[in-house]
């Protein structure tokens, strides 16, 4: 018995023929297609075919009853234009006057009846695929350019003569075989190659029995691509198979078997007689040749589904066809005078702003759809942008419009032009225009859905266009909260294309993530006294809140030390990885300040190239922006860029054209800007210094997903911690839940309901002030909540009514339910309420104006929270290899909860012992200790981490009063002195054979002596000490001679003056805040 054969004519070849025969090709073999090119292989085209064809396909109606033929001449004329094809251009310059012809035809003059005039001959009729004819042929030799030999594509497919399709068949069992015959596409391209047969070519297939890929003219190997049919339900899967399985399995009628096999392919028709005895299952051959070379689809896709992009040939991906064809077919056909729109979610880098031109290009030649109108609504300038060049690089007539005003314009013009514009220029719209627009022919496609203002902001477009479909384009999940996005434009439209998918298909490159960390120790001391000194004026809710505020991750991970380890750690990592390549990085942090101060610390170390792009210093951005980001280090470095550049739009665009095309800078610094919208696939690590979630996490990482030359995996690495949102993230990133509609449905009653409690929940906020006679009179307001428990009831009522307004706000039937003035009424009163809320809360002090505190306290952090070397903490992995994944998951977030059980423990532990205050009243540096150990213990493998939970219950307990010096028990202005000048001592003469805590102690005793007998005379402290030059400098240099006299050079100490600066300002302001 004969096992499996696998030769190329085989196993791939005879397979491919015989099915294309199956689809409808008239098979020619070798000498066929040479005699019917002229018996020249410099000849491509099979002209008598070409010429036949423009025959039957095409007439000229001189009237209703009236029909010529196109003249010998003309159609003489009609294969000339066909052959002799422009090429000063170059060969994809040729290419696309190729494919301008076959889709667009060519206007040859015909005198009829005396009359001479221009009639347009069609190449191809594609609307009726039955009156073409498809011919197939094999090792199809073309002479090579300056050449005397050839080369001999495998398979090559016509229509009407033209040779549009090539085809590549290699073995299964050789290694590298689909490399190899793409390889074969992309030698055949070149100045030396076949270029005459790849100028005519619209579809290249590089196919072997078990795999498959496809691309067009031009196509560089690295964005070849797969194709899978993608089905809207199991009958329609279910029928394809049948179909296909039918086609393979139905043998060639005898006749076209015998011509098959009657020249090169005699010796294997035994051989292919004994399969056909038996049922064969189809191949992934077989699923490529017949999802892409049908006639109907591949005309199709070559007519509709075809764009030049920038002088660049690009067919659509599977998804984006089948998603453009679904939405077509939704939108042809009126519901109750409206076309059905919806959300479509195709993951980053999966061709989102192709599709869109895609879909307005089907759109526009959709003979059911009269006069359409088109409107491409973004929500930021930079993406309008971004979407406009799409557009007009595709060929596509573009208006921009400018103001909402010009918007009003444009949709009353009826221009066939694809109208761009921001979203909230539909604002200045709904007031402009006196009436509705009710066509249900202006169709709106918006870019990236997900967003928050959409919500209301789509019921303000129902206003001006209450007909108008709306089709929807995000690259990320829906989150829970923002289902009710996609039921505003219609659901989602299916199917739906996640990263999984892209990554399976190549169309994005995986991602590696990276956990690191920035060891950190807190010095407690003066720290601890000075936020006893602060809060002595406050109640027990603001010292919470402060010490609360202070203590989070976010403002430690700020610290000058920590963000110099990672620099450096950062610019280690490039250089050893990248540096000298094409690729880029990006680093994102959490505020301009940062931002600004990695790089200069990047510059410092000098190993690697940076540039910072943010907003204007006094533009707040990033999720911690109330941290004052108008530093003077913000301030200079953006009138550093204004001198440099002249405008914040000349600066974002100049550094984004060096950061793409010149090799420096190499790492792109960023808070916000850039992690959305941004497409440059040589960037190939991002380092992330911020906290991100949600979909800003995955718009972030995606950054670094795109396809590239030599790039095989994006990588993310990790300094903030943020595995854990990763994980939950990737979870909608990559799952679709066919029921997620149907819950969502579930849903809509309840919203109702709460919307129905709007009324009540308004007038039970105005009740509160319904004794005010003058409703205008701020005092009465302010005076009606002074008691406190009275301005809780006002603080509820207000969250309670914002909160309903906020849903109503977001549906349409509230808007088509509620009067214009009602809702004004509604939003105005609820503005005034939130600035009454605010004038109360400073007035009876139940809030802090913490901008006082944040340059002392982040200069006191900087000080007394230490940073060592950069750790990592999670192995390298694959954030789609789910298994693996996982496993580092578990490590990190399962025994997170461990460390929540331990930390509360040792802060019971600490309470009982130290005889502090509970919660609220806990020691700042310990809600520090806590904050970093919860951080660390959150990101470490087992075992490290039980090492590191155990050393914190050590730290804190040994930083009890216990291992201070005897004399310092009852001193706490000396106890912050001796802080100081140990943790400088100890971080500067730690190598020294000197008892560096007994030093720290005679210092200690010794600056509260200097600066005591400076500042108290006869028993009183001077007054306004803190504000004179004079007393504090004469202080100062009476502490720098001690250290001078009695350290330096009594110890033999190497003493640098700005260490000693350290102690001696740190010693000052800590005076300044206890001796009043």
């Amino acid at each position: 018995m004969q096992g499996i054969s696998f030769k190329e004519d085989h196993i791939s070849q005879v397979p491919a023929l015989q099915l294309l025969q199956k689809l409808g090709y008239t098979y020619l073999t070798p000498d066929e297609a040479l005699t019917m090119r002229g018996g020249k292989t410099s000849n491509v085209l099979l002209e008598d075919v070409l010429r036949s064809q423009l025959r039957r396909i095409n007439s000229i109606r001189v009237n209703r009853n009236k029909e010529e033929l196109f003249s010998e001449q003309n159609i003489e004329n009609g294969v000339l234009a066909m052959r002799n094809i422009p090429m000063e251009g170059g060969y994809l310059s040729g290419n696309e006057a190729v494919y301008n012809l076959l889709t667009l035809g060519k206007a040859f003059e015909q005198s009829i009846d005396g009359d001479k005039k221009s009639y347009t001959m069609r190449f191809i009729d594609w609307e009726h695929p039955e009156r073409n004819v498809f011919h197939v042929t094999e090792e199809f030799a073309v002479t090579r350019t300056g050449m005397a030999d050839t080369y001999r594509p495998d398979i090559v497919l016509f229509v009407n003569g033209i040779p549009l399709v090539v085809i590549e068949c290699k073995r299964p069992d050789i290694k590298g075989a689909l490399d190899q015959a793409i390889s074969q596409h992309l030698r055949n391209q070149k100045d030396d190659g076949i270029r005459g047969l790849y100028l005519y070519s619209a579809l290249l297939l590089s196919i072997g029995n078990s795999y498959g890929a496809y691309a067009t003219t031009g196509t560089p190997a690295k964005f070849w691509t797969k194709w899978k049919e993608m089905f809207l339900t199991e009958k329609e899967e279910a029928e394809y198979i049948q179909q296909l399985d039918c086609l393979v399995n139905t043998p060639l009628d005898e006749k076209r078997k015998a011509h098959l096999f009657s020249d090169r392919f005699r010796y294997v028709r035994a051989y292919f007689d004994t399969m056909e005895q038996e049922r064969v299952l189809p191949t992934e051959q077989d699923q490529y040749l017949f999802g892409l070379c049908r006639p109907e689809r591949l005309l199709d896709l070559i007519h509709n589904f075809t764009i030049y992009d920038g002088g660049i040939k690009k067919l659509a991906r599977y998804q984006q066809y089948f998603t453009v064809k679904e939405i077509t077919e939704r939108v042809k056909t009126l519901d109750h005078g409206k076309r059905r729109g919806g959300v479509v979610w195709h993951t980053q880098g999966s061709g989102k702003s192709l599709t869109m031109v895609l879909l307005a290009q089907a759109i526009a030649q959709a003979k059911e759809i009269q006069n359409p109108r088109i409107v491409m609504v973004t929500d930021r300038t930079d993406l309008d942008s971004q979407i406009t060049n799409t557009f007009k690089k595709c060929g596509r007539e573009v208006m921009n419009a400018t103001t909402g005003t010009h918007l009003v314009e444009l949709l009353e013009s009826k221009t066939d032009a694809i109208i761009t514009t921001v979203i909230n220029k539909f604002e200045t719209a709904v007031k402009r225009m006196k009436h509705p627009l009710t066509d249900p022919n202006i169709f709106i496609l918006i870019d990236e859905a997900h967003r928050s203002q959409y919500k209301e902001m789509a019921i303000k477009m129902d206003k001006v266009l209450p007909n108008a479909c709306k089709i929807a384009f995000t690259g990320t999940p829906l989150m829970k909260k923002e289902k009710n996005t996609a039921n505003t434009f219609g659901g989602i439209i299916r199917p739906v294309y996640t990263v999984r998918q892209a990554v399976e298909d190549g169309a994005v490159v995986p991602l590696l993530y990276e956990g690191r960390i920035v060891p950190q120790h807190v010095h407690e001391g003066p720290i601890d006294d000075f936020f006893t000194k602060v809060c002595e004026g406050l109640n027990e809710y603001q010292t919470a809140d402060l010490k609360k505020k202070y203590s989070r991750t976010d403002f430690v991970n700020q610290t000058d030390q920590r963000v110099y380890s990672i620099a450096w750690n950062i610019s280690e990592h490039f250089r050893d990885n990248w540096q000298g390549t094409k690729f880029k990085g990006m680093l994102v942090t959490p505020r301009k300040a940062i931002a600004v101060s990695y790089k200069k610390y990047l510059d410092e170390i000098g190993l690697v190239s940076s540039e910072v792009l943010i907003t204007a210093p006094d533009t707040r951005e990033g999720e911690e922006s109330s941290y004052g980001d108008t530093s003077e280090e913000v301030k200079a470095y953006w009138k550093k860029m204004m001198d440099e550049h002249g405008t914040p739009k000349k600066y974002q665009e100049n550094l984004i054209s060096r950061f793409k095309n010149q090799e420096q800078p190499e790492i792109m610094i960023v808070v916000d800007k850039l992690l959305t919208g941004f497409d440059e696939p040589k960037v190939v690590v991002m380092y992330l210094d911020r906290k991100l979630n949600g979909h800003t996490l995955l718009q972030a990482v995606a950054r670094v997903n795109r396809v590239c030359d030599d790039k095989e995996f994006g990588y993310i690495i990790d300094y903030y911690g943020i595995l854990k949102e990763l994980d939950e993230a990737l979870e909608l990133y990559s799952n679709y839940d066919e029921e997620e509609q149907e819950a969502f449905r579930e849903t809509l009653e309840p919203v109702d309901t709460e919307i129905a409690k709007l009324p009540q929940k308004y007038s039970d906020l105005w009740d509160l002030f319904k004794s005010i006679p003058n409703k205008r009179d701020l005092e009465a307001y302010a005076q009606s909540l002074r008691e406190e428990d009275r301005r809780q009831e006002f603080y509820e009522r207000l969250t309670a009514y914002a909160s309903c307004l906020k849903i109503a706000l977001s549906t349409r039937n509230f808007h088509a339910q509620t009067p214009d003035e009602e809702i004004k009424r509604y939003k105005d009163d609820l503005n005034m309420f939130v600035k009454l809320r605010s004038a109360v809360q400073l007035r009876y002090s139940d809030t802090i104006d913490y901008k006082q505190y944040e340059g002392q306290i982040q200069k006191l952090i900087n000080r007394h929270v230490e940073s060592g070397a950069v750790k990592p903490i999670t192995e390298l992995v694959n954030i789609f290899d789910t298994e693996a994944f996982e496993q580092e998951v578990e490590k990190i977030v399962g025994t997170a909860a461990k460390a929540d059980t331990i930390a509360s423990r040792t802060s019971k532990f600490i309470t009982e012992n130290m005889d502090t205050d509970p919660a609220f009243y806990k020691k700042f540096s310990q809600l520090l200790k806590e904050t970093i150990a919860a951080y660390e213990q959150g990101r470490i493998d087992e075992l490290e981490y039980l090492k590191r939970v155990l050393k914190c219950k050590d730290d804190i307990l040994s930083h009890t009063d216990n291992e201070l010096p005897e004399e310092l028990q009852q001193n706490n202005a000396a106890k912050a002195y001796y802080g100081l000048a140990l943790e400088t001592y100890q971080r500067i003469f730690g190598d020294a054979q000197v008892d560096l805590k007994k030093l720290a102690l005679e210092t200690a005793m010794t600056f509260e002596g200097i600066i005591n007998r400076t500042l108290i005379v006869d028993g009183s402290v001077l007054v306004d000490w803190q504000q004179k030059s004079d007393i504090i400098g004469r202080m100062k240099i009476e502490l720098e001679d001690y250290l001078i006299d009695d350290v330096k050079r009594k110890y033999g100490l190497d003493f640098s003056f700005d260490d000693m600066d350290t102690i001696i300002d740190g010693c000052v302001d800590v005076a300044k805040l206890w001796i009043k």
